[in-house]
């Protein structure tokens, strides 16, 4: 709820609108308004029972909090006049409400101690179940009146003291004169006397009365020059695509979540609701429930933490759906910011330092991943982001910080949020041939995402049908309901995500973290016998990360049960989950799995006629394509590995096909 019509530097205006207008015939005198904002305070009630507001008053002032929250649907429901003046004409009414509201105070806090007498000032905070309207919308009919206004406030000024009542005196006559209301607007005061001269007075300031104020910006003023609002009360929306869900969980709503969790099919039930509209990835939509539902943050006693939400990486061809997970992850989430690579920066992924055009100070200002504190954060076309920008989120993703250092500004801020991203190979669709060089990411990136997922879009007639029926049943009942039964629905899953976040965090059982030394070692020592057998290393390394990524999965699964350990069941889920993802996309420089290939003899074989051809056939030469088969089958090379080299060159655009597809030309 906001209030238009007050005084803002650089912007002068006077309220003329409150005073000018036609006056009605029972218009409220400022007495008996009072009088009727202060018998609201002390009767409203709604079951004849409680007191509500009076005794909020009571609690608030004797913790110290000079404030009282007031709903205008109640102000409304206790008199309708009453209302109806403080929306159309909130500079006059407001302060009334606060005087009165002060005087109440001093009824409900008798008897107080001597050095408590004075009574403090109490600030009335407004909210409403109205329907709030965009600033674009702002007409000046709405000038000078209570409305209701949706935004994200995106940074604030320092709490800087405002005058309300000034006390000044006069440099000849040294006379005081006090209590002077500062107004919005431009008026003056014309209180001096005949012997004074012009412009004698200044200001006391020990004698003056000031309030604080801030200054807030929010993110949606596009087109409209300089606004000025003055908030009297801020609600916070829980509802909707990548907004928390709401904090307090009813009775019935903590019944239904046992009951979910007790089912036995919860994970999978999870699982398929994750996106259901995408045909397929069984795994990455497992691998994304866990990434939602997270592990547990650990404290040590040192004071250092460990993360624990989990990343995950998509890589692979165009056209599977990796972008339409990513969209659906960012409706599902707690706290979604969707981002795409190419448009985004370091300062813009981080946070930035900027000069306010107002105060002329240094302010900073959060990017995606602080925005994102507490949910998930996807960033797509990951692989386009030039490499200092991906740089930038190094610190965010492994310590969940971001350390700022900049214009005089020193500070860190928590980014403890989970990292979904979706990138291309480096040659646009994945090539089996060239192994990990496919991958296009340093080392030190790629160990700190918890799964990595490389999807091929491989070519099998009955998947292909199956796929091709799903996409057509989507189209053809997009606005009916298709959900199965299995599925969870939207909004409970949303919930019960924020739920299991909130109140669930498991641990290890014993077994299991001696099941899951046993594996780490086997996981270790199988990445250091494909280094020696291949005399290279492994572009994924497997470090202590993706044991720890894999303790993450465990309590994730836990956690989506409301299990307080982490069995043996949960770590085989999760190193399964990991054997098809990272350790998969570790060794993807062999041939395995592609065209039926073996990882030694068969891979080195397809090398030697690959560079045999190349060094017969000189670049703008052409020559038969039986011939070449026939010439290498001479050679002992089997017929299979000759096919498969002219297959990959001719989709590289090497070779080329001319006169009825006999003849290969070398294009380069």
């Amino acid at each position: 709820t906001s209030m238009a019509g007050f005084d803002d530097p650089g912007v002068f205006f006077s309220d003329s609108f409150a005073i000018d207008e036609q006056q009605d015939d029972q218009q409220l005198t400022r007495t008996i308004a009072q009088k009727k904002f202060k018998e609201f305070i002390r009767e409203y009630h709604e079951d004849g029972l409680s007191f509500r507001y009076r005794d909020d008053l009571r609690k608030h002032y004797n913790m110290g909090q000079y404030w009282l929250e007031v709903d205008l649907d109640d102000l409304r429901n206790y008199d309708d006049q009453l209302a109806d003046h403080l929306i159309k004409h909130p500079s006059e009414y407001l302060p009334l409400f606060e005087l009165a509201a002060k005087e109440m105070a001093d009824e409900v806090t008798k008897p107080r101690l001597e050095h408590e007498s004075e009574i403090q000032d109490i600030q009335i905070m407004l909210k409403s179940d109205a329907h709030p309207i965009k600033i674009r919308d702002l007409k000046s009919d709405h000038m000078s009146k209570l409305v209701k206004i949706s935004g994200i406030v995106i940074s604030s000024s320092s709490v800087r003291a405002k005058a309300t009542h000034l006390t000044i005196q006069c440099r000849s006559c040294r006379n005081f004169v006090p209590n002077i209301v500062v107004r919005p607007g431009l008026e003056g005061d014309q209180s001096g006397g005949v012997k004074c001269p012009l412009d004698p007075y200044f200001i006391v300031p020990d004698k003056c009365k000031c309030v604080d104020f801030q200054i807030g910006r929010d993110n949606v003023t596009v087109g409209i020059r300089k606004p000025y609002l003055r908030i009297v009360g801020i609600e916070l929306d829980n509802e909707g695509p990548g907004r928390s869900a709401r904090s307090t969980v009813s009775s019935e709503e903590e019944e239904e979540f046992r009951h979910l969790a007790a089912r036995d099919d919860i994970y999978q039930a999870v699982a398929k609701s994750i996106a259901p509209s995408i045909y397929g990835s069984e795994d990455i939509k497992k691998a994304i429930a866990c990434l939602l539902f997270g592990g547990s943050r650990k404290r040590l006693p040192d004071g250092l933490v460990r993360r624990g939400d989990i990343n995950v990486l998509l890589l692979g061809d165009p056209g599977t759906a990796k972008s339409q997970l990513l969209k659906f992850v960012e409706q599902i989430a707690p706290i979604g910011v969707y981002t795409s690579g190419k448009g985004s920066s370091a300062a813009g992924l981080t946070a930035s330092v900027i000069r306010d055009p107002s105060s002329k100070n240094f302010v900073m200002e959060g990017g995606a991943m602080v925005l994102a504190d507490g949910g998930v954060v996807c960033i797509d076309e990951f692989d386009k982001m030039r490499e200092q920008d991906r740089v930038a989120i190094h610190e965010a993703m492994e310590q969940q910080t971001i350390s700022i250092a900049k214009a005089g500004i020193t500070t860190t801020l928590n980014s403890r949020t989970s990292v979904l991203a979706a990138a291309n190979s480096v040659f646009g669709r994945w090539d089996e041939t060239k192994g990990d060089e496919n991958i296009d990411f340093m080392p030190t990136i790629l160990s700190r995402f918890d799964m990595i997922f490389i999807i091929k879009d491989q070519h099998d007639e009955q998947r292909d049908t199956t796929l091709a029926k799903h996409i057509l049943q989507v189209h053809l009942n997009a606005l009916q309901s298709t959900s199965n039964k299995s599925e969870l629905d939207l909004n409970l899953l949303k919930r019960y995500i924020n739920y299991c976040r909130c109140k669930c965090g498991p641990r290890l059982s014993d077994a299991a973290s001696e099941k899951l030394k046993n594996c780490y070692v086997r996981m270790r020592g199988g990445a250091q016998i494909y280094e020696r057998e291949n005399d290279k290393r492994i572009n994924i390394p497997i470090t202590v990360r993706q044991l720890e990524a894999v303790i993450r999965m465990s309590e994730s699964l836990a956690k989506m049960s409301l299990s307080p350990f982490a069995v043996e069941s949960h770590v085989d889920e999760a190193l399964r989950l990991f054997q098809v993802s990272t350790l998969d996309a570790a060794m993807s420089g062999n041939l395995t799995g592609a065209e039926g290939f073996t990882p030694n003899e068969d891979q080195e074989e397809v090398r030697q006629v690959e560079t045999q051809l190349k060094r017969r056939l000189a670049i703008g030469s052409q020559v038969s394509e039986q011939r070449v088969i026939q010439d290498f089958l001479k050679q002992k090379f089997s017929e299979r590995a000759i096919r498969t080299v002219l297959h990959i060159m001719l989709r590289r655009g090497e070779l080329e096909h001319r006169l009825q597809r006999k003849v290969i030309f070398r294009a380069r």
